[in-house]
C-alpha cells in the first residue's frame, strides 16, 4: 500500500469549510462547534444546505443533491483550506456517487475532516484523489464540542502535526509485536458496507488497519469482520489498531470476538486506541507510513500528518 499525498497544515486564519453529509445537524451544536473552531483563529463558513432535513427521511440531513454539491462546492473553492464534516450518522453512501470526482482532483489537495459514516469519503478519497485525510472529531459532534482533550488534539493535528507524531493509547496488545505499514480504516460496518463499490480499495494489504464502531450488537460486528476476511479483504494486513465500541456489548463479551477474528491474522493488534465514538477521541491519520507497537500502546509517524 502507497502512501498518499500530505495536505497543507492549517495556519491561523485558514478559511474552513463545514458540510453536513450525512445526518441531520442541531443548530445549536453547529453553532457552538463553528465557536470552537473561531477560538481557534479559523474562519468557518458554513455550507448552504448544513441545517437541512429531508422532506421524506428525517435522518438525512436534507436532500442527497444538496449534501453533495454542498461538498463539491467547498471543496472546489480555492479560498477553502479545510473541509470539516458538520456530524455523521447516515447518508454519504447516497450522496457520493453524484460528486464530480474529476473536478474535485482538478481542485488540488485540500484537508479532510471527519469519522464514523464518513469513512465512506476517506475511502473515496484515498483512491480517486490520492490524499491523506483525518479521522477526526466532526464540528458539531457532541464530543468534540464538549471535550477538550478531542480538541486540542485535532487541533495540534491540523496546526502543528509534528507534535503529534506518536498517538499513545495506554491500552493493551490483543496480540503482542510491531509491524509497519500505511494507516487506514474507520467504522468497521461501512469498510465491510463498500465492499465491491466503485470508491473502495480493493484490500487493506500493506496497511495498518484502524477499526472502530458504535451501537453495534457482537453478532453483527462477526459478520463484518467475517466478510471482510471471506472478501480476502484482510489479507496482507501488517497489523490492526482498534478503537472505541460504544454502546456496543460490554468489552469483556467483545474481546473473545476480536481475539477470534483478528488472532488468526498472524499480525500485531493494539487494543483500546482511543479514536472512534468516544470522549476525548484521539485523530488518526489515514494514507502516511507508520509503525504499531501493540505492547506499549503507540502508533508512531514517520513524519507529520500534513505539510
Amino acid at each position: 500500500m502507497r502512501e498518499l499525498v500530505r495536505p497543507h497544515r492549517l495556519a491561523p486564519g485558514a478559511r474552513v469549510a463545514v458540510v453536513a453529509t450525512s445526518g441531520p445537524v442541531p443548530e445549536e451544536r453547529l453553532q457552538a462547534g463553528l465557536d470552537v473552531l473561531r477560538g481557534w483563529d479559523l474562519d468557518p463558513v458554513a455550507g448552504a444546505h448544513v441545517l437541512d432535513r429531508h422532506a421524506g427521511f428525517g435522518y438525512l440531513a436534507g436532500s442527497d443533491a444538496d449534501r453533495a454539491a454542498d461538498f463539491q462546492r467547498a471543496w472546489c473553492d480555492p479560498d477553502v483550506d479545510a473541509v470539516l464534516c458538520a456530524r455523521g450518522g447516515y447518508g454519504v453512501q447516497r450522496m457520493i456517487d453524484l460528486l464530480d470526482w474529476d473536478a474535485l482532483r482538478a481542485a488540488g489537495p485540500k484537508l479532510f475532516v471527519g469519522f464514523s459514516d464518513i469513512t465512506v469519503l476517506h475511502e473515496a478519497i484515498a483512491t480517486r484523489l490520492g490524499l491523506v485525510t483525518l479521522y477526526g472529531p466532526m464540528a458539531a459532534g457532541v464530543d468534540f464540542i464538549k471535550n477538550a482533550r478531542a480538541q486540542e488534539h485535532l487541533r495540534a493535528t491540523l496546526f502543528a502535526p509534528e507534535t503529534v507524531r506518536t498517538l499513545t493509547s495506554g491500552g493493551t496488545a490483543l496480540v503482542p509485536g510491531r509491524a509497519r505499514g500505511v494507516t487506514l480504516g474507520g467504522c468497521l460496518c461501512l469498510l465491510a458496507a463498500e465492499r465491491g463499490t466503485a470508491h473502495a480499495r480493493p484490500s487493506a494489504r500493506g496497511g495498518l488497519l484502524c477499526l472502530e464502531d458504535v451501537g453495534e450488537e457482537t453478532y453483527r460486528l462477526d459478520r463484518y469482520l467475517t466478510q471482510l476476511q471471506r472478501s480476502g479483504w484482510l489479507d496482507g494486513v501488517r497489523g490492526v489498531l482498534l478503537g472505541s465500541w460504544e454502546e456496543c456489548s460490554d468489552y469483556a463479551e467483545l474481546r473473545p470476538l476480536l481475539a477470534d477474528r483478528l488472532g488468526g491474522l498472524g499480525v500485531p493488534v493494539a487494543e483500546n486506541v482511543g479514536f472512534g465514538h468516544c470522549a476525548g477521541a484521539l485523530t488518526v491519520p489515514f494514507g502516511v507510513a507508520a509503525e504499531l507497537d501493540a505492547d506499549a500502546g503507540t502508533l508512531t509517524l514517520d513524519e507529520p500528518a500534513l505539510r
